[in-house]
């Protein structure tokens, strides 16, 4: 099955709806720092907003993604995204508000429609077959990947060019118009809470924690590359003005690797998938530290880039291996949560060691705490799949077990 098979109108109407709540959530960090840099306290002001929003979609995210209902999903999704933009338009239009105020409206902005990409995730899979799945969220992946990509530049020409809060705006009204544009599609996807066999929603999620403590470790090294390259181009003597091209060219990267992924099947288990593309991020942003020359960091992070969405996409896919339908939208939450902790808690570390170590230094230590991230997930998962072998069943199969309509069997990627 190739790409076009799947692209749709219902696919097609979801991409469109997808990126209307996706560039919010893309653009806030940025803009959050952009509309308050020229007040007193400016850029730590920023800072500290940003990781309110953060802290609200680590919050939100689980709390409200195993409250969804999948029969009944839209007017969920309809009402976290309406607080997004509510809290979005509110920064927007009151940016000269107490910071306290401001705080209480970004943190707001994340939580409201933190379960969002959770539920579209699943949402998206109910509109294709199920040997296409694989594809289809690599397409997501390439979408959100080039999302990505446009928002940084976006959200800074708005806010140099026009106003500090111009991007607020536009976010408020990207949500707002993506709650619309939920009614142009299904209003959720069939499922049934038998196939849980009377366990409650918590449980049931929490069996996937390897997959979750996998995801942690993978946004530690985007924290990485995000957070500590200015300061690494700055210690090789590289002009700092090249990181933000770089981080583009790492974007670029996943949004390649994620389209390459789709394309055909690869050999072995997708937790094993995982764990080795992990591995070989891991390799590509420690090359990144010690190797000198900005043509060896920006190969080293497009490289990553590519491997690190493959990563990303054997995550998922493992996901719905572990969890019954009725709790994949809460299970992709609970991951969103996860990365999101995993990213917040490597930029605190970069941001401690840095100022006792070197930049380079500051890396490597991040790289040991995501191979240490990455062994514990192993761990777990080697009894997490003697679990899931036994539940697999020809009503679903399981994704290991070479099926036709499997993800990861050659007929279905």
């Amino acid at each position: 099955m190739s790409y076009r098979e799947i692209v749709s109108r219902p696919v097609l109407t979801w991409g469109i709806v997808a990126v209307a709540a996706r560039m919010p959530v893309a653009m806030a960090p940025l803009a959050l720092v952009l509309l308050v840099r020229e007040r007193p306290g400016g850029y730590t002001l920023g800072a500290v907003l940003a990781a309110v929003y953060v802290v609200g979609e680590i919050i939100g995210a689980p709390l409200l993604g195993m409250r969804m209902r999948p029969e009944r999903a839209r007017p969920q999704l309809a009402a976290g995204l309406a607080v997004g933009a509510s809290g979005f338009g509110a920064l927007g239009l009151l940016h000269e508000a107490h910071p306290v105020f401001l705080g209480v409206f970004a943190f707001f902005a994340g939580a409201g429609p933190a379960a969002a990409p959770g539920g579209m995730r699943a949402l998206l899979t109910s509109l294709v077959p199920e040997r296409a799945v694989a594809r289809a969220m690599s397409l997501e992946s390439v979408l959100t990947f080039g999302v990505w990509a446009v928002a940084p530049a976006l959200t800074a020409a708005l806010a140099l060019g026009t106003a500090p809060y111009a991007p607020l705006l536009l976010t408020a009204v990207l949500m707002a118009a993506s709650v619309g544009g939920l009614w142009a599609l299904p209003a959720g996807w069939a499922s049934d809470d038998t196939d849980r066999d009377g366990e409650p929603m918590l449980r049931v999620v929490s069996r996937a924690w390897p997959v979750y403590v996998t995801g942690a470790a993978s946004l530690t090294l985007l924290a990485l590359a995000e957070l500590i390259l200015p300061a690494l181009l700055e210690q090789r003597g590289l002009g700092i003005g090249w990181a933000g091209l770089l981080l583009a060219g790492f974007s670029v990267g996943s949004a390649a690797g994620a389209f390459v992924y789709g394309l055909r099947s690869w050999p072995g288990r997708l937790p094993t998938q995982s764990l080795v593309l992990l591995l070989g991020v891991s390799a590509c942003v420690a090359l990144v530290a010690v190797l000198p020359g900005l043509v060896w960091i920006g190969t080293g992070l497009v490289v990553a880039g590519v491997m690190q969405a493959g990563a990303m996409l054997t995550r998922n896919l493992t996901l719905r291996e572990v969890l019954p339908p009725s709790a994949l939208a809460a299970g992709y939450s609970v991951m969103y949560a996860a990365v999101g902790a995993g990213y917040a808690a490597s930029g605190t570390l970069a941001g401690g060691l840095l100022r006792f170590v070197a930049p380079s230094t500051a890396i490597l230590a991040g790289v040991g705490l995501t191979l240490l991230l990455a062994g514990v997930g192993a761990v777990g998962e080697r009894g997490r799949s003697r679990t899931a072998d036994r539940q697999a069943s020809p009503a679903r199969p399981s994704f290991e077990d070479g099926h036709a309509d499997s993800p990861s069997s050659p007929s279905g990627v």
